[in-house]
């Protein structure tokens, strides 16, 4: 039998809003360790979106996705986080009582963790992007079909077709114009679901002839060894044409997949965790719910929303973890002993 990992609190999830959980979490003396099926910290961000501008984090008129995880790994040092990367979470069995949780956790490498809490922040859970329905996309998958780009330098002087109408096509087709000889974007139909000002700046674009938009369907891939040379397309008209690229990047959404959470009891709504928006807490006392993965009246999918939950989390989690402290909320500007734990002189 494994070694039992006692810890105060368990995150399941090293995203954005996972790692600020972290600093949350060790302002108030509270331990973690993170738990997450992908090889490295940073969820989607690193994953999907690395060099992907991000607008809307407070103070970072302009940050990546692998920059702010940067910085989020930088900022939560000096609370010295344990990682357990390549690892999903298989079964909970709570142990303690609704006045004073403990929790044994098991993943499926054998892991077993004893934590006095639980922070679910996996997203919408384990993701993979949707393939498109072509036959043989897995042999240029990699090589010259990429559903994410992770050094945009890689796309410069190539004849790149986008596949898609919301927010992902519409973004990487604006940020690699610059660096492509030329972007191709395909869609359904004349419609988008992206965000308003990036439909407005690719119509601009393509009113300029400085990029092409067309309205149709893939029908098949055409290349060697992985390369592409072209992707034939079945237009709206109905006629078929070959379009020709180097790169083809199909954003047609992620396939989630929430795992062994949603055998936990949590009252799932729709694959996501009902929460209140006191503190963030699933029905099971002990067990919190912040980001993606949770739903809520009003509730936006965004990375600072999540910010904010794992903030009103923490403090309810310390409840629980020093049932016999009294928590006076301090600001980290006026408190001397907050900054000596952020080593700051």
């Amino acid at each position: 039998m494994s070694e039992i990992i006692k810890t105060d609190a368990l995150i399941i999830g090293a995203g954005p809003t996972g790692l600020f959980a972290v600093f949350e979490l060790g302002l108030l003396d509270i331990k973690a360790h993170l738990v997450d099926i992908l090889p490295r910290a940073g969820g989607q961000c690193s994953e999907l979106y690395p060099e992907k501008p991000i607008y809307d984090i407070p103070a970072f008129p302009m940050v990546t996705g692998q920059g702010l995880v940067d910085n989020l790994m930088k900022q939560i040092e000096p609370f010295g986080p344990t990682f357990h990367h390549g690892e999903q979470v298989d079964q909970l069995e709570v142990l303690g009582t609704p006045e004073a949780p403990l929790f044994k956790v098991t993943t499926d490498a054998g892991k077993v963790f004893e934590a006095k809490v639980v922070l679910i922040a996996a997203g919408g859970g384990s993701f993979q992007p949707k393939r498109p329905p072509v036959a043989g996309i897995e042999d240029y998958e990699g090589k010259s079909v990429f559903y994410a780009v992770r050094k945009m330098e890689s796309m410069r002087g190539k004849r790149i077709l986008i596949v898609g109408g919301g927010d992902s096509a519409l973004d990487w087709a604006l940020n690699l114009h610059p660096l492509a000889s030329r972007i191709i974007l395909m869609h359904r139909r004349d419609e988008f679901r992206a965000a308003p000002h990036s439909v407005n700046a690719m119509r601009e674009l393509v009113a300029q002839k400085n990029m092409d938009l067309i309205m149709g369907q893939i029908s098949s891939l055409k290349g060697s060894n992985g390369q592409l040379s072209a992707v034939t397309i079945k237009g709206n008209d109905g006629q078929v044409s070959d379009i020709e690229c180097d790169v083809m990047m199909p954003f047609f959404g992620l396939t989630m997949k929430l795992g062994p959470i949603a055998d936990w009891g949590l009252n799932l709504h729709e694959n996501l965790v009902p929460v209140d928006t006191e503190k963030f807490e699933t029905n099971i006392p002990g067990i919190f719910a912040v980001g993606d993965i949770n739903t809520y009246p009003g509730k936006l999918k965004l990375i600072l929303s999540g910010f904010h939950e794992v903030a009103l989390a923490a403090q309810k989690a310390h409840r629980y973890i020093y049932p016999d402290k009294k928590l006076t909320f301090q600001y980290t500007t006026s408190s001397s002993s907050l900054q000596r734990k952020l080593g700051v002189n």
